[in-house]
Parts: structure tokens; sequence; C-alpha cells
């Protein structure tokens, strides 16, 4: 089956919005499929794993915020550059690819998060 790239980078955007906002049950029933592997050591494999760890975050950390920075889509993968803001002003950039299934459905994730540094000696932005 060809993937509707424009319709998988939207839904893998709206999956981590809702996620990261506070909404992971939510997103996790919208957006992925039924076997979902996680690749981030921090949390736990498939779906209840996901929702505990996005879960602790919205309680630990409720007033954090995410800029969608770009999407860029191949095949069945979805790759999300993000800046985001977290309580007492950290700052950090991420990148997240998802894998889809034929259905639209997200099966597999990875990340990469880094702190922006306060100096850079590249004088560039992270996103």
């Amino acid at each position: 089956m060809i993937q509707n790239l424009e319709v998988n980078k939207k839904n893998a955007i709206e999956f981590y919005r809702m996620a990261y906002m506070s909404e992971p049950a939510e997103a996790v029933k919208r957006y992925v499929s039924v076997e979902y592997i996680q690749h981030n050591p921090d949390v736990e494999n498939g779906k209840e794993g996901f929702i505990r760890y996005f879960e602790k975050m919205a309680n630990e950390y409720p007033n954090k915020d995410i800029e969608f920075v770009r999407a860029i889509s191949e095949d069945d993968l979805i790759s999300i550059h993000t800046h985001q803001t977290w309580p007492g002003n950290e700052e950090y950039v991420t990148m997240d690819f998802f894998h889809f299934d034929d259905k639209g459905k997200i099966i597999e994730h990875w990340d990469s998060i880094q702190k922006i540094p306060d100096e850079s000696k590249c004088g560039n932005q992270m996103y």
C-alpha cells in the first residue's frame, strides 16, 4: 500500500501534541496500531507503557510547551523536529521518528533529545 505522507505527518504531529499536552490515552486510541514498539529506554514498550510515561510527565511538568519546527516524510517513516520549553525555562530540541503501518497507524517510535545550551560555539539555533 502507498503511504499518504501528508496525512501521516499530520497524524504524527497531532499524536505527539496530544500525548505531550496531557492526553496520551486519547492519542494512543486515535493514532496507534494494535502493537506499538518503543525504542526510548526511559519508556516501557507497548501502548500502556507509553500512556503511563506521559501521564506521569503531565503530572510532574504541567506547564510545558512544544513547538513543531518541521516534519519530514519518507516511505512509511515520519520525522518530527521540535523545540520544547519546560518549567524553569529549560529548553530542549528533540527529533522523533515514527513508523506507520499500511493503515496509517503508528507502530514504532524512536527519539533523541538534547538540552539547548546557554552558549553555542557555532552561533546557530538547534532547530
